[in-house]
Parts: C-alpha cells; structure tokens; sequence
C-alpha cells in the first residue's frame, strides 16, 4: 500500500476566547480530531461552506496556524516526522517541502518588488542559492514553467493581469522545489476563463514536478474538474471523503448531498433539484452535541444529536462517511430515483 504524503491523525486547531477567573475560558474549535490521508501525487480536494475550516486546515499543515492537539506526518522520504513537534531548523527544512498559493493575486504580491524579486525572495530568506547567479538561473527556470519569460521578470505587479500574478504567486511557490503545496482558493478571484488557465497549469505542473496538491475551494464545479479525491469539511469536521468521480455520482452524507444539489444543472427540464439548509452554521465556540450537522440535517432522528457520527468506511473503495443513517438515505434515495 502506498504511503501518503501527507497524514493527520486528530488534528485539532483550538483558539481560547478570551480569560475567565474561574473556569476554563471559552474555545473556537476551528478544527476538531481531523484524520486524514493526502496520497502522494494526488490532486486532492477540500471543499465545505465559508467557516467550515478549510483554510485553516490547510494553514495547519504548513504550520502557520497552531496545532492544538493530533499529528500530522509528512513523509517525503526526507522529513518524516511530526510536523507539530517541529522546531528551528527542522521547521525552516520543512517549509522548503510545502509551499502555500494565496487566494488574491493582488494583495499576495508586494507593489515595491520586481517580479524577480518576488519569485527570489524565498531562495534568499532560506538561503538555498550559493550566489545571485545561482538564484537568477532557478528564477529563470521556474519562471518558465510557469509561462513567464525574462521581460516579465524584470516588471512590477501593477503591470499584469489578475491571471498573471497568479502565474507569479505560483512560481514563487514552487521556485524552493516543494513536493506538497497547498492551494487556498487559489483561482477564485479569476475570471471564468482565466480560471481554466491556471487550473491547466496547475495539473501540468504536477505532472512535470511530481507535486501533491491540496485544493482548497468552494466552487464544487472547479473540484470536479481537477481533483482525483475529495474531502467535505463541515464546522471543523471531514463528513465525507471520497474518490471525485465516486463522490460527486453517489454523495451519501447529507451535507455532501445538499452541497452537490446547489450546482446550476444545464438541463432545462432539472427543477427543483437544490436541497435548502435551513437555518445558520452553528459557531464553532458553541458546537452543537452531537452530530455537527444535525441543526440543518433534512434526515436527522434523535441519536444524531446524542451521539456523534465516526468516519467510516462506506460501500465503495476509499470511501468514508461519518453520519449514523447514510444506508438507509442511500436506499431511499435509490427507491425514489
């Protein structure tokens, strides 16, 4: 069996709300026990409402965000340890091997730096290059790969398009060599047809450099086309993984169902078809008992707000749900189709 890149084991990510003289202060439990396997290679995608905790997630396994309590693993043949536990030397070694792509080309790329100067600044503050020479020559090479060419290089930011700069904030990313990157809605303020441009760089990318992704996004559309698997995060839990294909044609777990009902269907005579959530996500200061999803669950019985669900292994292969009555949801839903 292949060994995954990237393994959480109940990683939590708690942030104290304040002090309290007597008593424990309240917690945000942005994430909450997460485990999870990113294979090595994949294109693997993270999907879930705004506040789930998709960002942060992904923060954590940078280690930009703290980690409360868990594991995380990365084993690249290099570093295999527990990112937690890193410290000084062993964490800067570490962020070589993962990288992170922001959201906003605009705001990620600073307006008094050439784009060399961007692309560069990584290899300086790690101090990866022996000279200039040797930065400006893996400038150069990263550049290119990411469509950039030596006149682009020597520009500022204001003189490219929202598409451009994302070229950039890519290659700045890449420039340190990493094998895992993670990619927080990273085409989301693009234009529709800027974003199959950078969608198709970015599986080029990961086929040339043999990189692992973690795609973060909301649009469920975007993930479909590129991902080969899926996660669905839902008030700092995975409710769902899955393989794309096998997710997206069966979803088992409701949230995952009402997620996938809200993608605008091409077919004139498919109405009605958008499963409505009632009600607000709970904050994750005060999360409900229970299953997290209950409040807003179409399905839920009494148990669901007892007894929280475990992710579970479903009826298809690398498939897992964490909902108590998913059987009896797909059975119904299979009577009725």
């Amino acid at each position: 069996m292949t060994v995954p890149l990237v393994s959480l084991d109940t990683l939590s990510v708690h942030y104290p709300l304040g002090r309290r003289l007597f008593g424990k202060p309240p917690v945000l439990k942005a994430i909450d026990k997460v485990s999870l396997d990113i294979p090595r290679g994949s294109f693997f995608g993270l999907v879930g409402e705004s506040g789930s905790g998709k960002t942060t997630l992904g923060r954590a396994i940078l280690r930009a965000a703290p980690i409360s309590e868990g594991r995380v693993q990365f084993n690249d043949g290099e570093v295999d340890h527990n990112l937690a536990e890193l410290k000084g030397d062993a964490l800067k070694d570490y962020r070589k091997r993962a990288q992170l792509i922001f959201q906003d080309p605009y705001a990620a790329l600073s307006p008094r730096m050439t784009v060399r100067d961007i692309i560069a600044e990584p290899l300086e503050v790690m101090g990866l290059t022996k000279s200039r020479a040797d930065t400006d020559e893996r400038v150069r090479e990263i550049a290119a790969k990411c469509r950039l060419n030596l006149e682009h290089l020597r520009r500022f930011p204001h003189a490219f398009s929202g598409g451009q700069r994302q070229r950039i904030s890519i290659a700045r990313a890449l420039v340190t060599g990493p094998k895992f990157v993670v990619a927080d809605e990273s085409v989301a303020a693009l234009d529709v047809s800027i974003q199959a441009d950078i969608l198709n760089l970015l599986k080029s990318l990961q086929r040339d450099l043999d990189l692992t992704f973690l795609f973060i996004s909301h649009d469920l559309s975007v993930v479909a086309h590129v991902c080969d698997q899926v996660a669905v995060m839902y008030l700092g839990n995975i409710v769902e993984i899955g393989p794309t294909r096998e997710l997206f044609a069966r979803p088992k777990h409701p949230y995952t169902k009402a997620l996938l009902s809200a993608i605008p269907s091409l077919d004139p005579d498919d109405t009605g078809r958008a499963q409505r959530l009632e009600g607000e996500v709970p904050s994750p200061a005060d999360p409900p008992p229970g299953c997290r999803f209950h409040t807003r669950c179409p399905v839920a019985q009494a148990r669901c707000s007892q007894d929280a669900p475990h992710l579970l292994a479903a009826d298809a292969p690398g498939t897992r749900v964490a909902c108590h009555f998913w059987q009896d949801n797909m059975a119904e839903a299979e009577t009725v189709g």
